[in-house]
């Protein structure tokens, strides 16, 4: 069975990615949570190393462009 690995990054690596789009808004992304009966999710995926927090490349692409292809990344919202 084959793996493929994926990127991950800090919130810091994140907003420096993609331009226009800051270090706090990654962060609320991350932190704010929704929930509804019980059962919370962030609006970003990540998991915390430590004291920080990883984000795959393609979750945070998901989160900001949608659901486009990653091959698309630097498109317009």
């Amino acid at each position: 069975m084959e793996l493929t690995k994926r990127r991950m990054m800090t919130i810091g690596e994140a907003a420096h990615l993609i331009e226009g789009i800051t270090e706090y808004r990654i962060r609320t992304y991350v932190l704010h949570l929704l929930c509804y009966l019980g059962k919370c999710a962030g609006q970003l995926r990540a998991f915390k190393a430590g004291k920080k927090y990883l984000i795959a490349e393609s979750d945070l692409y998901k989160a900001v462009f949608g659901n486009s292809s990653d091959t698309d990344k630097g498109g317009a919202a």
